[in-house]
């Protein structure tokens, strides 16, 4: 069984369905709240690797969607602060599978890292389920 480390936001129904396809491959997951994750900027840009700064934000984020925030005009330094600073921005899940850390629910990469096939990712639109509204209590 691999171990997970699974930072998601709450209600989030595309992380509910991450969640159910890391179960159903054989893993456990420790499940932390992506809005409280309690990192440092160090840490949080370990999750980023060499990804673009702008695939390091949720493209489904209210302020980005109404154009408030244009990521790719971003360096990574502001990038970095604006997601310590609100993270609803935070593309998600960020995951911690063994040593490796990830940004975002990339299959082909989580099924390597686990070394078995697991089911493709449904798109899960968070705007329709209401995700977006839903907060911690």
């Amino acid at each position: 069984m691999r171990l997970v480390v699974f930072y998601e936001k709450p209600f989030c129904a595309a992380n509910a369905k991450q969640k159910q396809l890391l179960r159903s491959s054989g893993c456990s997951l420790i499940e932390r709240n992506l809005l409280e994750h309690g990192l440092d900027a160090q840490t949080l840009r370990s999750f980023m690797g060499d990804k673009a700064v702008a695939q390091w934000f949720n493209p489904a984020a209210p302020q980005i969607k109404k154009g408030l925030i244009s990521p790719e005009r971003l360096n990574e330094s502001e990038a970095l602060a604006l997601l310590m600073r609100d993270p609803i921005l935070i593309r998600r899940p960020l995951m911690m599978i063994g040593s490796e850390k990830l940004c975002g629910f990339d299959t082909q990469r989580v099924a390597e890292l686990l070394e078995r096939d697991i089911e493709p990712m449904v798109q899960v639109n968070c705007m329709e389920k209401g995700c977006l509204e839903k907060r911690a209590e």
